[in-house]
C-alpha cells in the first residue's frame, strides 16, 4: 500500500503515518524505485497506536504493544510487557489525578477564605471600595419579578399550626409566635462557597439575591426590632445544617427556619417555582401578628434593600394601628 492508502485504512492522516514512522513504530518496506510499501500489518500497527493513544497512552510508549503483535500474538496486550504498559499509564493518570485534586483543594480553600473574608468585611462595615468586590453583590441586569397575584389571598389568613426547626437548635411554632409582629422572609436558595447555583439562576426573575437579602436583614436587624418586630426569621427549603453554615458565615443575628417538605407553602398556598428539577420558594415576606398574616411583601425586589422596605413599612404602620383586614372596634356612643 501507498501512504495515503494505509492512512485511509487506519483512519489517520498521512502526516500521522509519517510521524509514527519517524519514531520507528512502523518500518515499511522499500520498492526498487525507493517508494515505501506499507503492508496490512503496518496498517494494523498504525491502528493500534491510534487506539492506545486514545486510551491515554503516549505514542512513544506504545512500542511494547506493537512488539507483541509483531511477535505473532493475536492481540497487542497479550504480552506481559503490554500489561506493564497499562500499569504504567494507570500510575501516570493516578499521579495526575492526585496533583489535580490537590490543586482543586487549594482553590476551594482560597474560595472559602475569600467568601468568609468578604462576608465579614460587610458585617464589620467595610468601605464602599471593599464592599464593591464582595461575592454577594447583585448584577445590574437582574430580571424584575412580576406580581401575578399569587400572594393576594394571604393577608388576614390564620397561620396554620406548623412547627419548623431553626438553626439555633430549637423548634419554632409559626402559629404561636407570641404577641407582636414577626417578620418571616421566604427565599429560594442561598449560595455557598464551592457550590454552583442552578444553571440560568440569574435569568430567573426573583431567584438571585438570597445572600444579599440575608445581609440586608442582618444590617437592619436592630432597626427592625426597634420598629416593633419581635422576631425575624428567614425560611427556605434547605436543611438546617445547610442554613447553619449560612448563619455562621454571614454572622446573622437571627435564626433561619428549614422547611424542606414545603409544609407552610402547602398550608398557606405560598408561591413556589422549580429550578434544576427541584421545587423552591419564591421570594416573599410575611408580617405575622397575633397568629395571622397582617401584611405581605410580594414580589420582593430588589432583594438587597428589602429589609429597608420592611423597616419603612413598620415605621409607617405602628402596631397600635389595626391590622390589615381587621375591623376596628366601635368607639363609645356619643348619644
Amino acid at each position: 500500500m501507498r501512504i495515503n492508502e494505509v492512512a485511509r485504512c487506519a483512519g489517520v492522516t498521512t502526516k500521522t503515518v509519517r510521524y509514527y514512522e519517524s519514531l520507528g513504530l512502523i518500518v515499511p518496506a522499500r520498492l526498487a524505485n525507493g517508494y515505501r510499501d506499507y503492508s496490512a500489518h503496518d496498517a494494523r500497527l498504525v491502528r493500534e497506536v491510534r487506539e492506545l493513544n486514545r486510551l491515554g497512552i503516549p505514542v512513544g510508549r506504545t512500542r511494547p504493544f506493537l512488539d507483541c503483535l509483531t511477535s505473532g500474538r493475536d492481540h497487542a496486550d497479550d504480552c506481559p510487557s503490554s500489561l506493564a504498559g497499562y500499569r504504567e499509564a494507570i500510575d501516570d493518570l493516578t499521579r495526575r489525578i492526585e496533583e489535580l485534586t490537590a490543586r482543586r483543594s487549594v482553590l476551594a480553600r482560597q474560595l472559602h477564605r475569600a467568601a468568609h473574608r468578604n462576608s465579614r468585611a460587610r458585617a464589620e462595615g467595610a468601605d464602599e471600595d471593599t464592599v464593591s468586590h464582595l461575592t454577594d453583590l447583585l448584577p445590574p441586569d437582574l430580571p424584575v419579578p412580576e406580581d401575578d397575584g399569587a400572594a393576594a389571598h394571604l393577608p388576614g389568613r390564620a397561620v396554620p399550626p406548623i412547627e419548623l426547626p431553626d438553626t439555633a437548635g430549637g423548634v419554632v411554632p409559626l402559629h404561636a409566635l407570641g404577641h407582636g409582629r414577626s417578620i418571616l422572609y421566604c427565599y429560594p436558595l442561598t449560595g455557598r462557597p464551592g457550590t454552583d447555583l442552578p444553571d440560568g439562576w440569574n435569568t430567573i426573575p426573583g431567584a438571585r439575591g438570597c445572600t444579599s437579602e440575608a445581609c440586608d436583614f442582618r444590617d437592619h436587624h436592630d432597626d427592625l426590632r426597634a420598629a416593633g418586630a419581635t422576631h425575624v426569621f428567614g425560611l427556605s427549603s434547605q436543611d438546617t445544617a445547610y442554613q447553619r453554615e449560612v448563619v455562621d458565615r454571614l454572622r446573622l443575628p437571627f435564626p433561619m427556619l428549614s422547611d424542606p417538605g414545603f409544609l407552610l407553602a402547602a398550608a398557606l398556598g405560598l408561591p413556589t417555582f422549580e429550578a434544576a428539577g427541584a421545587p423552591l420558594h419564591r421570594r416573599i415576606t410575611l408580617v405575622i401578628r397575633d397568629g395571622r398574616v397582617e401584611h405581605v411583601f410580594f414580589p420582593v425586589f430588589p432583594p438587597d434593600t428589602h429589609a429597608h422596605q420592611v423597616l419603612a413599612w413598620l415605621r409607617d404602620n405602628p402596631e397600635d394601628r389595626p391590622a390589615e383586614n381587621e375591623v376596628p372596634a366601635p368607639g363609645p356612643s356619643r348619644d
